[in-house]
């Protein structure tokens, strides 16, 4: 009873900032984790009173992580093997040469290679989920939340821009649906954009653009599970960073993740179940990101500058074009 006590004003504040977000984004439109980021950040004043601390941090952390585990629901193998050969090559190599490019980007533009690692992996796979996901195995800092506060708005800004120029840029091309669908689900972000510009040019290419995002979002177990040892085999770097910690080689949301991924390719879960849970997870992450939010100052976010936008627009690039490429000539 104590523990919840102390946790009560912060999942309080996130809840309210989540349930706002939730009904202007129903009501009219738009990305609910961009307007739960940002009417957290709205109230930010209450991450500096204690009582508030202890259920932020629970939000921005366990809820996070259930949030990302009941993701797995939402894919099947079957979906993957519909797609033939093609948009899984592109996807296997587009996926690992963007977080390759953004972590040497990260470096040319003075970041640490932790902030390519998170713009990267978002931009590669899923947009603001992967965000999220990576950022559970990131050392516990303030200034991971900052990365993932900035990496949110970004991903989604540009994500809803190409959801506009890329359809555009399909029929300009003139792919068919099905080559038009793979490019627009190998190069947009979030996914709801994906559905969004695949469905404008007809049910074929949106099909073909949402099964090739949920390939993009399988990906997100091996970056995790790679990026997880990898940080955990950095003792040099992590033992001079205040307040991190060693993540675990094979963290528990993600174990979970691939336990789901499996449940539902067997055909184990009930569609109520599935819708329920799809939901539940929609909340957690909400709720996660409005006490992000809430954690965030705008001040320390406009400071870092010109250069985080430099590197997200650059990753995003890189993958429009691999993939443009990919379809041109493979």
């Amino acid at each position: 009873m104590q523990r919840i006590t102390a946790w009560l004003p912060g999942l309080l504040a996130a809840s309210g900032a989540a349930l706002l977000a939730w009904f202007v984004s129903s009501h009219y439109g738009g990305p609910q984790l961009l307007y739960a980021l940002l009417f957290g950040m709205a109230v930010h004043h209450l991450a500096a009173v204690p009582r508030y601390q202890p259920g932020l941090q629970l939000s921005s952390r366990s809820i996070l992580r259930v949030g990302v585990a009941l993701l797995g629901v939402r894919i099947t193998l079957a979906q993957v093997m519909a797609l033939g050969p093609l948009p899984p090559l592109l996807v296997m190599l587009g996926v690992p040469l963007t977080i390759l490019f953004a972590l040497w980007l990260a470096r040319l533009l003075g970041f640490k290679s932790r902030f390519g690692l998170l713009t990267g992996g978002s931009v590669a796979i899923c947009g603001a989920s992967a965000a999220i996901a990576i950022a559970c195995i990131l050392p516990q800092q303030k200034k991971t939340d900052e990365w993932l506060a900035f990496t949110v708005v970004a991903v989604t800004a540009l994500s809803t821009l190409a959801m506009i120029i890329y359809p555009i840029i399909s029929r300009l091309l003139a792919f068919d649906p099905h080559t038009a669908g793979i490019f627009l689900g190998g190069t947009i972000h979030d996914v709801a954009q994906v559905v969004g510009a695949g469905y404008l040019l007809g049910e074929q290419a949106g099909n073909t653009a949402t099964f090739t995002k949920l390939l993009r979002v399988a990906m997100l177990v091996p970056v995790v599970m790679v990026s997880t040892l990898l940080l955990s085999g950095n003792r040099r770097e992590s033992s001079h960073q205040e307040n991190s910690h060693r993540p675990p080689l094979l963290p528990l949301f993600l174990v979970a993740f691939l336990i789901l991924v499996i449940i539902n390719s067997a055909g184990w879960l009930p569609a109520f179940l599935q819708t329920l849970l799809v939901q539940v997870s929609n909340a957690c992450l909400v709720m996660a990101i409005a006490a992000i939010g809430i954690k965030t100052s705008v001040a320390e976010l406009a400071a870092m500058g010109w250069r985080p936008l430099l590197l997200v627009v650059g990753e995003t690039l890189f993958l429009a074009v691999f993939v443009m490429i990919g379809l041109l000539f493979l």
